[in-house]
Order: structure tokens, then sequence, then C-alpha cells
């Protein structure tokens, strides 16, 4: 569903992305990881058409990516960015609800299958009792699970999601891949830190290096203490599939 051909980005001097090819096809969780400035956010910027890269294509079902209009773009696929934010004062339930806008003619109203769906999804991401609160009334983790919530109302093929359990607490961390593993029809890209949480919920690993790929594959062949040694530069080993750090 996702191609990428020789993906380059450059900002100034300094090379971000460095000739990446891949695919992702298989719809299943697939953990983007890398050191800070490593190029993971640049990466789902490509994917998502809101970055042009300078040099290479991103492909979506087998389509150019700048050349969806962005209605259609919308029906493929959902972002989820590392910060929450929202322009206008609108209520979670409204914030939601503009996850069906991609499917709306014009001047059309919602119908109650759209007020349904997002319902289903307020309630899948705990945020329900949210519904007539406004951001200014939120946590920065509450306000980015109505995120996540808009995100899955687009009801999409493809998920691009930019560290969206980075503000949310254990608990609701838990909650949103637990949720995302249940999406067995998506393909879901989904920039993390935590290695156990990648190692346990995620089917496959993406791991960023210096902007290269130095590993793309199943995440339990890829999170070894060799790979994490040379991205993140520190030892580990590891134990019932737990990965433990070694002071």
């Amino acid at each position: 569903m996702i191609t990428l051909g020789h993906i380059g980005v450059t900002y100034g001097s300094r090379r971000i992305l460095d000739d990446l090819n891949l695919d992702f096809s298989d719809r299943c969780i697939t953990a983007v990881m890398g050191p800070n400035g490593c190029g993971k956010t640049t990466l789902l910027r490509c994917i998502g058409g809101l970055l042009k890269p300078t040099s290479g294509h991103v492909l979506v079902d087998g389509r150019q990516v700048n050349e969806y209009a962005p209605r259609e773009l919308a029906q493929r696929l959902a972002f989820v960015r590392q910060h929450a934010q929202t322009d206008f004062d609108f209520s979670a339930f409204e914030i939601v609800l503009m996850g069906r806008n991609p499917y709306q003619r014009r001047l059309q109203n919602e119908s109650q299958a759209d007020w349904d769906i997002v319902e289903r999804c307020m309630r899948q991401t705990g945020t329900w009792h949210l519904r007539f609160s406004v951001p200014s009334q939120m946590s920065g983790g509450e306000l980015q699970r109505v995120m996540i919530a808009r995100a899955l109302a687009q009801q999409t093929p493809i998920l691009l999601m930019d560290e969206p359990v980075s503000n949310l607490d254990i608990a609701h961390q838990l909650e949103v891949m637990r949720l995302l593993r249940a999406a067995t029809d998506k393909t879901i890209l989904i920039v993390i830190h935590d290695l156990n949480l990648a190692l346990q919920f995620c089917d496959r690993l993406l791991l960023l290096h210096d902007g290269k790929a130095l590993y793309h594959g199943p995440i339990a062949d890829g999170l070894t203490p060799d790979n994490i040694r040379s991205v993140y530069g520190v030892d580990t080993h590891i134990s019932d599939r737990r990965i433990i750090f070694d002071y």
C-alpha cells in the first residue's frame, strides 16, 4: 500500500533521509524507531503528503501521494501528530466528528451513522466522558486520545502516528496500544520510543540511523542488543522477551 522509492530529504546542508527504498504492504503495526533527529517524523510527513521529499517518490496504493486531492487522500490515510493541537475551541465530540469530513459532500450534514462512529471511537479511546469538553479543559494526554479517536473515525486503511502515546500515562498507553493491536484491517506506522512497548505490540520494525534504514523486518529479529547499541549507544540484554538495560 505504501512504497518509498529512493526517498531523500535535505534541509540546507543536512541530509535527514538518505535514499530510502521501503515497502509497507502488510496490514500490521510497524514501529518506526531511532534516536532523536534520525528522520522519523520527516518520514511520516513525506508519506502523509505533508512534506515533499527532496528526491524520490512516495506511492500510496500505486499513485504518487501528491497526485491525490486532499479529500481523497484523507480517505486513505489518517495522521496523528506528536503534539495535539487545534486552531479553535471545539468540543471533543466536534473534534472527533471532523474525522468524518472526508466523506461529506459540500454543505452536507453529518448522518446518524457518522455520530455512531464518533461515539464508538471515543468510547474505544476512553474519551466519551470528555465529549462536551474543549481543549483548554483537557490535559495534554486527554487531548491526545481525542486526536487518536478522530484518526480512528476517519476509518482509513493507513494510520500514521507520531509518538501518539508519549504524553499518556501507563494505563492509557496500554489501552491505546491494545486498541491498535486489534485494528487488524489497517497498515499502521507508529513512531515510538519505548522499546518494550514496541516489542510487545508491534509486528515489524523500521530502525532508522543517520537517515538510513539500519533494519526493516520482523521486530523480534530487529530489536537485538547489537542493533540497540549501534543506534542508541546503550548496552542491553533480552530476557523473557523483555529488553533489559545494562547499567
